[in-house]
């Protein structure tokens, strides 16, 4: 069994969060520390871990992810500007909570992805 997270505890409601959308595979919520005037997470409800967790099984959820994504992009006014998804994988990924999430953000220019080593 995998061990509950943060964010599975947000799906079943025992954590409050500003739930933007929820279906039987995926959640929305916008994040508690936001790095953009929109910044919402996207997980899916079933615990996977880390990208070097996902399988085959896995593409369908994974494809709602983006579908999702879209849908809130359109929502929040910023699909005509562009925004970034933005996905971390392990420590040196930064990723903080070991629950697959996928980071929606915009609504202002988002600058280069990574900053250049000087």
């Amino acid at each position: 069994m995998v061990e509950e997270t943060l964010f599975s505890k947000i799906v079943n409601k025992e954590i409050p969060a500003d739930i933007l959308y929820q279906d039987d595979e995926v959640t929305a919520f916008r994040d508690i520390n936001p790095q953009a005037p929109t910044h919402v997470l996207i997980i899916p409800n079933r615990i996977i871990p880390t990208v070097n967790d996902v399988s085959n099984a896995d593409a369908a959820v994974l494809g709602r992810l983006f579908i999702v994504a879209r849908r809130l992009a359109e929502e929040e006014g910023i699909a005509e500007d562009g925004y970034r998804l933005l996905v971390n994988c392990g420590r040196h990924g930064n990723q903080e909570v070991f629950h697959l999430h996928m980071h929606l953000l915009g609504g202002r220019p988002l600058g280069p992805m990574l900053s250049r080593p000087r």
